[in-house]
Parts: structure tokens; sequence; C-alpha cells
């Protein structure tokens, strides 16, 4: 990789994976539902303002039923069970969770007809498999039922995200970055507006919790997507995919070490057998061409 991608890499696994500390903060003061709601509409306005700023013309031509589908998922649904799990299950297995969208994609993407399953990658899918299965039956902390809905949220959110991305590789591959992430966090921002009506914000945030809202969609959700979608177009999706290995590591040393989290060992093969499953079925870093690259998905943390 040239000196910028190596930078861009570093910049989101530092980012996203910090992202996890800053949502637990914006969840506490504004709810998990206004977390989404706000978040995905700031994030949305200003990649509309930065296209202002640059004078970009925005191409909305490929259908508004497309756009909304991709933030119906990749944004709302996504965002809705991450902020909803993170601070039930704690932002070490959360991340290890999220880590799984790999995992999902290739599912999706086989029974779409975007992706071949190949032995590596099937080895890999019963590996992660098994190791989702390994850090959810054995927890650090006692098995209740906020702590399983916290584990199905989080799975759910990481099946969206895989969801979304394939449906925006299927039908809007020729869309430019910047217009698929903006119309689908301003989509994912108004579907969930109307459910803050049943989850509201539980009182009058303070500054400091603005600031975080501000840092959580300004800098970790749009102005990573957009060095994201270009490290992309540098290095491929496949390899640029593999910064989630990093970001889930960063995460888990977070949660342990700033939030006093903890993992037992039995998790703690489960959490390596996920990301080797995954390191499998992406396959970042290829001695040769591969016939069909892995479509591009990342969760919007």
């Amino acid at each position: 990789m040239k000196s910028k991608d190596i930078v861009s890499y570093v910049f989101l696994a530092i980012t996203w994976g910090l992202s996890f500390l800053v949502l637990l903060k914006v969840v506490h003061a504004f709810g998990w539902i206004g977390a989404v709601t706000l978040r995905s509409l700031i994030a949305g306005i200003t990649l509309l303002l930065l296209a202002a700023a640059t004078r970009r013309r925005l191409d909305f031509s490929a259908g508004w039923s497309h756009f909304a589908m991709v933030g119906a998922t990749t944004v709302a649904a996504q965002l809705i069970g991450l902020s909803y799990a993170t601070p039930r299950i704690g932002t070490a297995m959360a991340a290890i969770l999220v880590a799984a969208i790999p995992l999902f994609s290739m599912i999706i993407g086989q029974l779409w007809g975007l992706e071949r399953i190949t032995v590596r990658g099937l080895a890999g899918l019963l590996l992660g498999a098994a190791g989702i299965i390994i850090l959810v039956g054995f927890p650090a902390v006692p098995v209740t039922a906020s702590f399983a809905l916290g584990c199905a949220a989080s799975l759910f959110s990481s099946f969206s995200a895989a969801f979304g991305s394939n449906y925006a590789n299927r039908h809007l591959r020729s869309t430019g970055s910047l217009e698929l992430t903006s119309a689908a966090f301003l989509f994912g921002g108004l579907m969930t507006l109307p459910l803050l009506l049943a989850v509201p914000v539980p009182a009058m945030p303070r500054a400091i919790d603005f600031l975080y809202l501000a840092i959580l969609a300004c800098v970790m959700s749009a102005m990573t997507y957009v060095v994201y979608f270009r490290l992309v177009a540098s290095i491929g999706a496949t390899r640029a995919i593999s910064v989630e290995f990093a970001v889930t590591v960063i995460a888990v040393l977070v949660g342990t070490v700033m939030l006093g989290e903890s993992l037992t060992i039995i998790q703690a093969f489960g959490a390596v057998a996920i990301i080797a499953g995954c390191v499998l079925v992406l396959d970042p870093f290829p001695r040769r061409v591969k016939a069909v690259a892995l479509p591009s998905v990342s969760p919007l943390v």
C-alpha cells in the first residue's frame, strides 16, 4: 500500500475502534433511538454540505427506492441493533460480533449469485459460526434476558449491514460513494425519526453530549466513509474491509482497559475463531487475483 493508504487504514481502524466508546456516551444521553436518528441525519446533512462546498453535483438517478432500502438496512436496522446492543453486552462483545459481517455477507452474496463460496470460504464460515456460538454461549457475565436480547440485536445489526451492502452492490454498483452514503444516512434517519415517540430522549443532554454526538456523526460516520470509499478505490474492497479486524482489536482494548470489561478465556478463543474465519472468508492479502471480488461491506459505526 502507498503511504497515504496506510494513513487512511490506520485512521479508520482507530476512529471506528474508538467509536464504540463514543456510541455508549451518545446512547446514554440521547437514548438508543435518538442516537441513531440524530447521528444519521447529521451525518447525511454533513455529506450534502460537503458536496455543496466542493461544488460536486450529486446524481441520484439510480432510484430513490434503492437508496431507501440501503438506508433501511445498512443505516436504520444496523445502527438500531448496535445502539441497543452495546450498552447491554459491552463494547468488546459488540465489536467482535460486528466482525462477523463478512460471514453474513458471503452467505447472502452466494444466494444472490454475487459471490462464489470456495472451500476456503466455507471453512471460514464454519469457523466463524463456531466462534459466535462460543462467544455468546460462555459469557463473563450472567446470562440475563437483557444480555440475550443484546446479543441477538448485535447479530441482527451485522446481518442488516451485510444485506444492505450486498443490495447496494447488486443495484447501485455505478452510484458514487458520496451519493450512496448521504442518501442512506438521510433515509435511515428519517425512518427512525417516528420511533422517538415510543423511545424519546430520556432527559435534556448536556453540552458535552452534543459534542459527542457531533463527533460520532460528522467524524466517525460521515468523514470515515469518505476515507473508506477512497481506500476501496485505491486498494480494492477486499483489502479495505480487512480494517475491521483492526477495529475489533482496538474496540476490545478500549472495552477492557478503559471500561473494565472482561472476556472469559473461552470467549477469547471464540473471538479468535471469528476473526480467523473472517480472514479465511475475505482473504485480504491474496497471492493471486480473484475471479470475483467480495462486495464492499463495512459497519456504519
